[in-house]
């Protein structure tokens, strides 16, 4: 079952993590302000990596899954 495979919860997560990023970026875009000014490019850059580590998990995840024959 897939809830109990740890690399498909740790991709999950990532994944988590990327979408909360997104939407503190979105919503501290649209509100602009000092915080926007101060964090934008962090946000942006954390954003990156985070995606990065969620695009590396799902293909650790498919590539483990193929190799045990798992449906």
């Amino acid at each position: 079952m897939l809830l109990h495979d740890p690399l498909f919860l740790f991709a999950t997560a990532v994944c988590l993590v990327v979408l909360v990023i997104l939407i503190i970026g979105i919503g501290s875009f649209g509100k602009g302000g000092e915080f926007n000014r101060k964090y934008a490019n962090k946000l942006m850059q954390a954003r990156i990596a985070a995606q990065f580590l969620a695009v590396v998990a799902i293909v650790l995840f498919a590539w483990a899954r193929s190799r045990t024959g798992a449906p």
